[in-house]
């Protein structure tokens, strides 16, 4: 096993040196700030955007503003993202004990033998991850939103939406793990045909229907199995907010969707 796994996209996606990666956290936290509904139950699981900051970045800011809240109570993140690079039957691990970002390091949590017996589905891959983006740009909210977590890295490969929820499930744990599939959303239509499309897709989520397909997704694969859990556990899901790169940019020729859904357990006694 690799003792760590560099960052493969900081100074692109994100900002390379720290003190600029945290002013730019502090700025897309603290304008999503306001629109956290702290009367509501916090989120078990969430959908986020995975593009660079400067497009996705406020969309994603929403779900981790609320996961603020659970600093101190959330100690695992289970995070879930498609392969864009390299393909890959099933979930793959990083095969690393640690995740490098300008903010420091990010422990790998050590799956028990027992619990890697049960998701045989699970290889680890040092390849697959070494350039994937699609969790990476998330470990820097997770640690300016959480601090001290640890993470179960899975890049999501070719995996039909049961298996996917297996693992899911098998990770699922209590009040201390949260979920977070990264995937954006419709890729390089026109704005308002991007527009049309995300909303059906949205809609297609917040009612828990799969299967979503990779014209409305990249990250449907993973998407389609928290779903599955998503049914099985009768969870509620809320959109917090979604837009376009072409609402961030004003390029509306070819735009990436975005969405934040949030994904909420029902209550109990």
């Amino acid at each position: 096993m690799h003792a760590a796994r560099q960052p493969a996209v900081a100074g692109t996606f994100y900002p390379g040196r720290r003190d600029d990666l945290v002013a730019t956290l502090d700025a897309l936290l603290e304008r999503a700030r306001p629109a956290v509904d702290t009367a509501l139950p916090p989120a078990k699981a969430y959908v986020l955007p995975h593009a660079g900051y400067m497009y996705s970045g406020a969309t994603a800011a929403l779900g981790y503003a609320e996961l603020e809240r659970r600093r101190g109570a959330v100690s695992r993140v289970v995070l879930l993202g498609p392969t864009h690079r390299v393909p890959v039957n099933g979930l793959a691990l990083p095969d690393a004990q640690r995740l490098l970002t300008p903010l420091g390091s990010v422990p790998v949590a050590t799956l028990e033998p027992e619990l890697r017996s049960t998701v045989p589905q699970v290889v680890d891959s040092a390849e697959v991850h070494e350039h994937e983006h699609s969790l990476e740009v998330h470990l820097p909210f997770l640690q300016k939103a959480l601090g001290d977590v640890e993470v179960v890295p899975l890049a999501v490969g070719r995996a039909e939406p049961d298996v996917v929820a297996d693992v899911i499930e098998a990770l699922w744990g209590g009040p201390e793990t949260v979920v977070v599939v990264s995937s954006d959303l419709s890729h390089y239509l026109r704005y308002d045909e991007a527009r049309a499309r995300d909303e059906r897709t949205v809609a297609q989520v917040l009612r828990l229907e799969g299967l979503l397909d990779h014209e409305q997704a990249c990250g449907a694969t993973p998407t389609n199995g928290l779903l599955v859990v998503a049914r099985r556990r009768g969870l509620t899901a809320r959109l917090l907010g979604m837009c376009s790169s072409g609402d961030v940019v004003g390029e509306r020729r070819r735009v990436v969707g975005y969405a934040a859904i949030a994904f909420t357990e029902p209550a109990t006694g």
